[in-house]
C-alpha cells in the first residue's frame, strides 16, 4: 500500500500482519489466530483487545495462503473472457459471479483481446494463483497447456467456443440453426440476393455462423454468392466500405444478415441516413436495439444462460462430478422487430 508522508512525497506502507497485532494486543500469535478464526478459548476482554487491534491496524487475513496450508479451496475460480467490455460478455461474468456467490467463491476475470498468446498467459497465471476451477471463452486452438492443470485436478470449463485440442466441458450457442433461421426469415419476405457480413473465419462462433448462412440458403432455396459474403476482424471504417460494394453492385444484395453485435452496431452507423435501407437482421442482441428506428431485428440468445451453464457444470466437477466431458448447446430465437423484414 503506498500513503502520502507529511512533506508530500509517497511512502510504501507495509501491510499489516499477525505479529502486529499480537504485539499491540499484548498477546500471542496463537490467540491472535483463535480470535481471527472465531474458534473457542479465548477470553472475551482479550478477544476484545485483539479485536481492536485488527481495527486499528486494518489487518486481513490472507485466505488463500490459509486454505493452500490447509490443501483446501482458494474459493476462487478463474473466467477468461475475450473482452469484459463486450455487453454480451459482461452478461456472462455477472451470471457467472452470481452463481459463485452462492457457492461461496470469488471470480478473477481477464480479457484475452482474441490473442491466443494472452488467453495461455491468463489461464496459467489463474492456475499459479491456485483457483478452484476455470472457465475459457478460447482465443486459440491449442490447449494442450492446460493438460497438466487438468491432470492435477482443476477442472476447465469453455464457453461460447470449443477447445481445439482437448477434451473437456463445452457449453455453446445454436450458431449454426440460428443463422439458418435468419436466412430463412429474410428470403420469407422476398429476399433472394442475402449478405453476410461476419468476424474472422478463424473464429469458431464465426466459422459456424457462416456455415449456418449456407444451410439457410440452400433450406430457403437463394443462391449463395461468395461475392456477398465478407469476413474478418471488422471495424466502422470496413463494414462502411463492405456494406457500400454490396449495396452498389450490378445486381446489389438487397438483404444482410450480420454475425455479431459489434458488427451490427457498425452497420447501423455505415447505414446511419441513408434513404433507402436494406433489411439487417443481426446475430446477438444489443442494448436499445428495440428503440432504434426501425428496430433491429436479431437471433438472441442469453448471455446469462450461457454463463450459469458453464458455472454449473465446473461447480458439479467441484462437486465430484466424474462423468464424462459434457457438450451443452443452448437455443437462440429470432425476435423480429422492423428492420428485418423490410420486403425486398
Amino acid at each position: 500500500m503506498t500513503t502520502l508522508s507529511a512533506n508530500g512525497t509517497a511512502r510504501k506502507v507495509r501491510r499489516a500482519t499477525m505479529n502486529d497485532v499480537a504485539r499491540l494486543a499484548g498477546v500471542s500469535i496463537k490467540t491472535v489466530s483463535r480470535v481471527v478464526n472465531d474458534e473457542a478459548g479465548v477470553h472475551p476482554a482479550t478477544a476484545e483487545r485483539v479485536l481492536a487491534a485488527i481495527d486499528q491496524l486494518g489487518f486481513r487475513r490472507n485466505l488463500s495462503a490459509r486454505n493452500l496450508r490447509r490443501g483446501s479451496s482458494t474459493g476462487t475460480v478463474g473466467l477468461v473472457l475475450e473482452d469484459v467490455g463486450n455487453p454480451f460478455y459482461s452478461g456472462v461474468t455477472r451470471a457467472v459471479e452470481e452463481i459463485s456467490r452462492l457457492r461461496g467463491r470469488q471470480v478473477i476475470t481477464g480479457s484475452s483481446d482474441e490473442d491466443p498468446v494472452r488467453e495461455r498467459e491468463l489461464a496459467l497465471e489463474f492456475c499459479s494463483r491456485r483457483v478452484d476451477g476455470l472457465l475459457i471463452v478460447p482465443a486459440g486452438v491449442q490447449h494442450g497447456y492446460l493438460v497438466p492443470e487438468m491432470h492435477a485436478g482443476t477442472p476447465v470449463v469453455f464457453l461460447d467456443r470449443p477447445a481445439g485440442d482437448v477434451v473437456a466441458d463445452t457449453v455453446l450457442v445454436d450458431n449454426v440453426g440460428g443463422t439458418a433461421e435468419a436466412v430463412v426469415h429474410l428470403a420469407s419476405f422476398g429476399h433472394r440476393r442475402i449478405a453476410f457480413l461476419g468476424d474472422s473465419p478463424d473464429i469458431f462462433t464465426a466459422n459456424e455462423r457462416l456455415r449456418g448462412f449456407r444451410e439457410g440458403c440452400a433450406r430457403a432455396g437463394v443462391g449463395f454468392h461468395e461475392s456477398l459474403v465478407r469476413m474478418g476482424p471488422h471495424d466502422e471504417d470496413s463494414v462502411r466500405t463492405a456494406l457500400h460494394h454490396l449495396r452498389n453492385a450490378a445486381d446489389p444484395a438487397t438483404a444482410v444478415v450480420t454475425g455479431n453485435n459489434r458488427i451490427t452496431v457498425h452497420a447501423l452507423r455505415a447505414l446511419a441516413g441513408s434513404p433507402v435501407r436494406p433489411a439487417l437482421l443481426g446475430f446477438d442482441d444489443f442494448e436499445l436495439a428495440d428503440l432504434l428506428s426501425p428496430p433491429v431485428s436479431v437471433i438472441a440468445h442469453d448471455a446469462s444462460a450461457l454463463g450459469k451453464a458453464a458455472a454449473d457444470l465446473l461447480y458439479a466437477r467441484l462437486d465430484g462430478d466424474t462423468s464424462p466431458p459434457r457438450r451443452v448447446v443452448l437455443p437462440v430465437r429470432l425476435v423480429a422487430r422492423g428492420s428485418g423484414e423490410v420486403r425486398a
